[in-house]
């Protein structure tokens, strides 16, 4: 049993299409700005955040890239769809935050650090940054609020753990990493404008690509769990089971497997049907248990219940 799905919208309705297009636009308006007061002051942090901010901006696109092709429904040949176009793209994010962002801010500091060049006007840059902070805590709120709709009153840490949304989880570490690297970008730059060491200010770059280096690997170790292959969420498993094991007509539930492809999850499980039914009756009752599964949990995809008997 198959069924088409939009992975931009979960059967919580919380929408990572929201989260990205909240990033997005934060993110652009923010680079622009950064640009400006880097090639304004000289200053190294800045332009470190301000290449940041634009390797965010086209992190973004290729999450909604993934998104899209995510929602692609399923083929001959992709029977379970493309729900892991939302993985790869996640990673390819992860990557990507790890070598332009994280890499090239170290590389700015360092240069910075053995060819010191003086700091203009750090006031600018100061603004500049302050304001991006309370751009970047809008984004950062747009995110947490599409993450609570799928907590749905759950921990935030058990959530973090167990969730298979990628697409909320690079967001929401971009945004943390975007406001972390504002903050220390903030605070180097001042301390280059007080003492007038610009080493502070290189220091502060290298501060930042490691902050940006540390989030990547983060990331890239959840999306790279669920390339591999990943059950669905504990609860979820245990709620379906449960549900199966309740049925009237089903004596004893041998097994269950689950394997997450994107928004939808495939469930196969392995029962032994009460004694004295008829194959016919044993098929309209496996048939009636996979639509009252379905209708239960959106979640599941794609159903397969299988009679057996204990090996």
């Amino acid at each position: 049993m198959t069924a088409r799905y939009d992975p931009r919208m979960s059967s919580e309705h919380a929408s990572p299409a929201k989260a990205i297009l909240y990033a997005f636009l934060a993110n652009l308006g923010i680079a622009i700005t950064k640009s400006a007061a880097a090639a304004f002051t000289n200053s190294g942090s800045m332009l470190a955040e301000a290449i940041h901010s634009y390797a965010d901006c086209t992190n973004q696109v290729l999450l909604f890239l993934g998104l899209k092709q995510a929602a692609k429904p399923p083929t001959p040949e992709h029977p379970f769809g493309f729900g892991k176009e939302s993985y790869f793209w996640s990673f390819v994010v992860a990557l990507l935050l790890f070598s332009i962002g994280g890499l090239f801010s170290i590389y700015e500091g360092w240069h910075k650090l053995h060819h010191p060049e003086a700091l203009n006007r750090a006031w600018v840059a100061l603004s500049v940054l302050g304001v991006a902070m309370l751009l970047e805590s809008v984004s950062l709120a747009g995110c947490l609020r599409e993450i609570s709709k799928l907590r749905r009153g759950r921990p935030f840490g058990d959530w973090l753990h167990h969730t298979r949304n990628a697409e909320l989880v690079v967001v929401l570490g971009e945004d943390v990493a975007a406001l972390a690297g504002l903050a220390i970008a903030f605070v180097f730059v001042a301390l280059a404008a007080t003492t007038g060491d610009t080493r502070y200010d290189a220091i502060g770059s290298i501060a930042i690509g490691v902050v940006l280096i540390l989030v990547a690997a983060f990331v890239a170790a959840r999306i790279r769990s669920l390339l591999i292959g990943k059950s669905a969420e504990p609860r979820l498993r245990q709620r379906i089971d449960t549900l199966i094991a309740a049925d009237s007509a089903i004596e004893e539930l041998l097994s269950t497997i689950t394997l997450q492809m994107g928004p939808k999850f495939v469930l196969a499980a392995r029962v032994r049907m009460c004694p004295g039914l008829t194959i016919e009756q044993a098929v309209g009752r496996i048939n009636e248990l996979e639509r009252h599964i379905k209708e239960a949990y959106p979640e599941v995809g794609w159903c397969y219940i299988e009679p057996d008997v204990k090996a």
